[in-house]
């Protein structure tokens, strides 16, 4: 009786599961679709317009892991270099502000280790217990800032954290010196908040070159050259792409209409997610899904002429 019991327990157990796998949306491959870059500033309790709760944070991905998307560093995508499995859609996370809850060490007797309830230490045990989720985040930071901003407000601990984040292959992403809204100001000015942010995270992780750049409050320079581009005081500085504040999600990077200096982000609050989620579960055909095949870019039928400049990839239209 006990082992009839059992064996219907294990078929209503397969045959639930089956279900659930036929129930499973099929995504098929789309590599011109788009991609969310979300923005979080805070994690620190409570809640707020800048500021996502640990516990949210966790959340956040939770929900995007169980709807296919997984971590790709924001280089990659830029490069068009995205290695992800079949039917799974490339994230990026970027973190503005260097505030103390993304990344903090906490004491544990002689030692310091890193924070469970901060933005790393969730993301890192996330990754633990979801195995090909991801790990890979930009961290926007200001080095001259006042506290608690100046790169993450444990100033015993920066070059420690700095290097941690360059070590295992996370990026750090220029943000300007102090927050400054680059709009505002002269070129002379705006050089040497964008060379002296490197100069000073240079001081930390010797020769390490800022790929990218976060506009404070997503104020351009009255010259785009500006931003792109430059020196001052001894300290050139490059970026190869500038994130936007706002905008949804960002183009394809294999895109005809892919512009690296105008990328727009989804800032990581409440009503955007909530938004952006949705949006792409009622209209999947608008996401990028991988082919799984890092050497071929598949795109729907009829689409190949949106696709821009690939130098080595083949580009396939699916059936």
């Amino acid at each position: 009786m006990r082992a009839a019991l059992s064996a219907v327990l294990l078929g209503l157990t397969l045959d639930v599961a089956v279900l659930a796998g036929a129930q499973a949306p099929a995504r098929e491959p789309n590599e011109l679709g788009r991609v969310m870059i979300l923005e979080y500033h805070k994690i620190d309790n409570p809640e707020g317009r800048w500021t996502r709760t640990p516990e949210n944070f966790r959340r956040d991905l939770q929900r995007l892991w169980e709807r296919g998307y997984r971590l790709v560093a924001l280089n990659d995508y830029l490069d068009g270099k995205i290695a992800l499995p079949a039917g799974t859609t490339p994230l990026i996370l970027t973190f503005d502000d260097s505030s103390p809850g993304q990344f903090r060490y906490v004491q544990r007797g002689t030692d310091w280790v890193i924070d469970p309830e901060c933005g790393i230490g969730i993301l890192e045990a996330f990754a633990r217990e979801h195995p090909g989720f991801g790990r890979a985040a930009t961290f926007y930071v200001l080095p001259g800032a006042n506290p608690p901003n100046r790169l993450f407000n444990q100033p015993d601990l920066a070059t420690r954290k700095l290097q941690y984040l360059a070590s295992q292959g996370y990026e750090i992403g220029n943000h300007s010196l102090w927050h400054a809204e680059l709009g505002r100001y002269s070129e002379s000015v705006v050089r040497e908040q964008l060379a002296g942010a490197q100069e000073w995270v240079q001081r930390h992780v010797p020769g390490y070159r800022f790929r990218t750049l976060a506009l404070p409050m997503g104020s351009y320079p009255k010259e785009l050259g500006w931003a792109v581009s430059g020196e001052a005081k001894g300290m050139a500085y490059k970026h190869d792409a500038i994130l936007m504040v706002a905008g949804g999600a960002a183009p394809s990077p294999h895109a005809r209409n892919f512009d690296p200096n105008r990328l727009p982000r989804i800032q990581a609050v409440e009503r955007d997610l909530d938004y952006w989620i949705a949006h792409f579960d009622r209209n999947p055909g608008e996401r990028y899904v991988s082919d799984g095949d890092a050497t071929t870019i598949t795109v729907a039928s009829g689409s190949s002429g949106k696709v821009g400049a690939v130098r080595t990839a083949r580009v396939i239209e699916r059936r």
